[in-house]
């Protein structure tokens, strides 16, 4: 850059207006080999006063340099010097600039794109303003102009029917004193006929259908007394009701599609109700949905009233006869016919009124396909259905069967796409899970969980019954005498759950720092064991409750297996366990909401749960090897378990079959790829067990996940048709409780690994077994033996720094690595070529040290298959009668290990005859096998 600077002020170093036309030119000064040191040397030659400033005349500070007599090769010499200085210079400038010019070309580039968006966002601005110019000259003024002036045509209309009758009214009563003084009777009889008419009480009754006014009402009823017509008033009321419902659906859903529309075409009014509901749009069918059912229940609570109040003036003066003589019995009898008509014909109406209702709600939800509805819009129409069917049940006792069937066939059809979106996301959760701890607290929860608030709600007093399910409510009061003098049951609430929050997560594992500093505290010798420690323990095992005293002996000696006692016992679970646990809350909003679905629901959660199973037996318990070893860790129950989840819910075809039938390809979109494990999670390190940290993650958060079903099963039993419990029953005795069981796969791979039993027969191998004297020294490879476990017990440790190691977790990785070196030493001493009595006794030593040093590295007890050993080194001293007995009660052995026992530690004292007889019944045993 500095060069560059100096070059602009030497102007004559040349002219730098026309550098970019010659960019060829200065590549190929740049592509001529030169000497850098020298070409820097040539450009630091050159004199400071050239590079003075812009103004400096370079031309007459030449000339003024000129000696007074000229010499021509001296001017040649210097003119050479100056092109060399310029040509360096030149040189210089040109390898700058080509460096620069990608740098240059990227950023011309973006300049004309951001001058290009400049112009397009000038373009979008001047026509979003010229919009919203034409929208208020031809819509905003002019349209609510109009808007104004029909509401006060209307307002108008409404005033001059009033004073029309009011006219009349006055009229009349002039009119009435004058034909009665007139003695015109029969006129006067006529002309109240006309003001009867006048007053309009068909049209009155009609207002108390959709706004009860007790006064109103009352007046109403007083007048149809007066003339005669108490059974009719009730035919034209049920009438009236009848239609008040219809128009109320209507007016409403035409008043959402009209603006939805945005435009005031009359032809949607021309319209079916059931084809009016097909053009309500997503936006605003849940908006629609509650006006709608607020409109009902107005009528409906219309009618609660009207019942109400004709219970509470059954018995009111102005109802009896207001005749006293002797034809008062006949007016009572009369009377008491009307009334029982009266009560007859409003208990009859509520079944038609609530069937009236459940047809138009029934229409207005077939009318739009919910499948394609966010799940907390979805839950949003459940609940208010749900809440509506409360009303009816509440109403007149009804089931509310059409509205069941209708929700119920929306519910599983959206349900089935909700699912299947779901478990193709718990794929990818699965397939992304580097199985790393969640720090939850010890005092974690699912209720704590705003999906599993509903729960609480439902055993809660203080929760508005529109939360509630119908059984709470029914030991409380009813939504009609909740809201029966105002407010609306159907009314837009904004979730509760937005002003919680949870408080479930620890932090970095732990709930303070005080329980930090206590969890990590060291339990030696002389340290006394803290009372909340001792409180606290549970035996994971068993699950029993805590013992009240326990000694600091037990707690240390449990502390060699246990690695859970240096931090806090909080549950071990991942994020997508979380989600998962999540999703079944959500599941069961749905189900607690609607539970005519339920069995379509657990169905549902049960393939959640066996998507989870069948991932973590995948990604890590999935082992040919051990199946081999007869040691049976896969039990028949989780093998027959896993082959179901695989044949019912995995996609074992990597692309579909052209040539498939179409049930193969129906059957497919019901399963879903089987997952695999994150390239992030590594499982061949030794150093870390073998991925063990991981491996505790994954099968302690299903343990714990299924732990949480188990929690949930009477919740789910409660709302389980009967008919379909024996699926659940299913589902957790075949299921669920595998859980635990998958433990045994998932270690023994840490445990045949983390051992090196293969160098163990090796050392066996060298050591000399047909020695003549009993030896008082143990072999080395019980020491070298003895290391790898004393390893194996600091790795645990180092492990159980990251993630809590649970003592059934600890125990079960014990018992497998004691099983396997204990059938290693059985294999070692199966490979012996020669062995005397004296080495047989060298193998009891060898087994016992080996024991006793173990014992000192685990609490373990009883040490797994110590009697397999024992029992195949005490063999030796069997008689050959028997041994053929023997052979055959002990099948734990193979082929090998008993031919071996009967060539090599009996052959020395056996005939050839026993021998053969002894190799035909292990070939005997052995031949089911084949």
């Amino acid at each position: 850059t500095s060069t560059m600077s100096h070059y602009h002020n030497s102007a004559f170093l040349g002219d730098l207006g026309s550098l970019w036309d010659i960019s060829e030119d200065l590549r190929e000064l740049r592509e001529e080999p030169t000497d850098p040191q020298a070409q820097q040397e040539i450009i630091n030659s050159i004199e400071e006063v050239y590079f003075s400033n812009d103004s400096f005349d370079i031309v007459k500070y030449e000339l003024e340099r000129l000696p007074p007599v000229l010499s021509l090769q001296e001017l040649e010499e210097y003119r050479d010097k100056l092109k060399q200085q310029q040509a360096a210079v030149s040189k210089k400038v040109a390898d700058l600039i080509l460096e620069k010019q990608p740098a240059y070309v990227q950023e011309l580039e973006r300049v004309t794109s951001l001058q290009t968006g400049l112009q397009l966002a000038a373009v979008i601005c001047t026509n979003g303003r010229r919009h919203l110019n034409i929208a208020k000259e031809g819509f905003t003024q002019t349209s609510l102009g109009l808007l104004a002036n029909q509401r006060k045509r209307q307002l108008l209309i409404g005033l001059l029917k009033s004073l029309r009758t009011i006219k009349t009214l006055q009229r009349t009563d002039v009119r009435l004193s004058e034909m009665l003084e007139e003695e015109d009777y029969p006129g006067a009889i006529q002309l109240c006929l006309e003001c009867q008419k006048a007053e309009q009480l068909d049209v009155a009754l009609s207002k108390i259908c959709k706004n009860f006014d007790i006064s109103h009402y009352t007046k109403v009823q007083q007048a149809y007394r007066l003339l005669g017509k108490t059974q009719t008033a009730m035919d034209q009321l049920h009438m009236h009701f009848t239609q008040a419902i219809h128009n109320t659906v209507f007016q409403v859903v035409l008043g959402y599609v009209e603006l939805c529309a945005g435009n005031t075409d009359t032809k949607f009014q021309k319209l079916q109700y059931k084809d009016l509901c097909t053009h309500i749009t997503s936006d605003s069918y849940i908006p629609c949905l509650a006006d709608l059912c607020k409109a009902l229940w107005e009528v409906m609570l219309s009618y609660y009233r009207t019942m109400q109040w004709h219970e509470n003036h059954d018995q009111d003066e102005y109802l009896s006869p207001s005749v006293s003589d002797g034809s008062n019995v006949i007016g009572t009898e009369e009377n008491s016919f009307d009334r029982s008509y009266v009560k007859k014909k409003l208990e009859h109406g509520l079944s038609r009124i609530w069937q009236d209702v459940q047809l138009k709600v029934k229409t207005y939800l077939l009318g739009t396909d919910l499948s394609n509805f966010k799940y907390d819009d979805f839950i949003f129409v459940l609940d208010v259905i749900s809440r509506l069917m409360q009303v009816g049940e509440e109403f007149c006792g009804s089931k509310s069967e059409v509205l069941q069937e209708s929700i119920r066939k929306q519910s599983v059809n959206y349900f089935k796409t909700y699912h299947r979106t779901r478990l193709e996301e718990l794929r990818m959760f699965l397939e992304n899970e580097t199985w790393e701890l969640c720090p939850v607290k010890s005092s974690f929860s699912i209720l704590q969980l705003h999906e599993f608030k509903f729960m609480e709600q439902s055993r809660s007093p203080s929760v508005s019954p529109s939360k509630q399910p119908a059984s709470a409510i029914s030991t409380t009061v009813t939504l009609f005498e909740q809201y029966c003098n105002g407010g609306n049951p159907f009314e837009i609430q904004a979730d509760s759950k937005d002003d919680e929050t949870e408080d479930v997560l620890a932090s970095n594992g732990y709930e303070s720092d005080e329980q930090e500093k206590s969890a990590y505290q060291e339990y030696d010798s002389d340290s006394d064991v803290p009372e909340e420690l001792k409180r606290d323990y549970v035996d994971e095992q068993t699950g029993d409750a805590p013992v009240k005293s326990i000694s600091r002996e037990t707690l240390r000696s449990r502390k060699r297996s246990d690695y859970n006692l240096n931090k806090v016992n909080a549950p071990i679970l991942t994020n997508t366990t979380l989600n998962v646990i999540r999703l079944v809350g959500k599941y069961m909003q749905m189900m607690n909401i609607l539970k005519p679905i339920a069995f379509d629901v657990i169905h549902f959660m049960s393939q959640l749960f066996d998507y989870y199973l069948y991932a973590v037996y995948t990604f890590f318990g999935r082992n040919d090897t051990f199946e081999s070893t007869g040691l049976g860790l896969s039990s028949s129950r989780l093998r027959t378990t896993l082959n179901r989840i695989q044949e019912s819910l995995i996609d074992l075809e990597v692309s579909a079959d052209p040539t498939g039938t179409l049930t193969a390809a129906e059957e497919r979109k019901e399963k879903v790829p089987s997952p695999h494990l994150s390239h992030l999670v590594v499982l061949t390190s030794g150093n870390s067990l073998y991925g063990l940290a991981e491996r505790v993650v994954a099968t302690e958060s299903l343990v714990f996940l299924a732990e949480q079903f188990e929690f949930l099963q009477p919740h789910l039993d409660a709302v389980m048709p009967a008919a379909k419990k024996p699926f659940l029953q299913q589902f957790y005795s075949q299921t669920v409780s595998t859980a635990s069981e998958l433990r045994k796969p998932v270690y023994w791979i840490v445990a045949a690994k983390a051992i090196d039993y293969e160098q163990m027969l090796l050392l066996m191998a060298n050591v000399k077994w047909d020695v003549k004297e009993i030896m008082s020294q143990h072999n080395v490879y019980v020491d070298a033996l003895l290391k790898e476990f004393e390893e194996f017990n600091r790795r645990l440790n180092e492990v159980s720094k990251r993630v809590r190691i649970p003592l059934p977790v600890s125990n079960i990785l014990w018992e497998h690595c004691i099983r396997l070196a204990n059938r290693t030493l059985v294999e070692g001493y199966a490979n012996v070529k020669k062995c005397s009595n004296e080495g047989r006794a060298l193998m009891q030593l060898d087994f016992q040290q080996f024991l006793m040093k173990l014992e000192k590295l685990t609490d373990i007890r009883p040490i797994p298959d110590k009697e397999f050993v024992e029992t195949y080194i005490k063999a030796y001293y069997l008689t050959e009668n028997d041994m053929e007995r023997w052979i055959k009660e002990h099948r734990e052995y193979s082929t090998k290990q008993l031919i071996n026992l009967v060539n090599v530690c009996l052959g020395s004292h056996i005939n050839k005859k026993t021998r053969q007889k002894l190799l035909a019944a292990i070939d005997d045993i052995d031949r089911p096998k084949r």
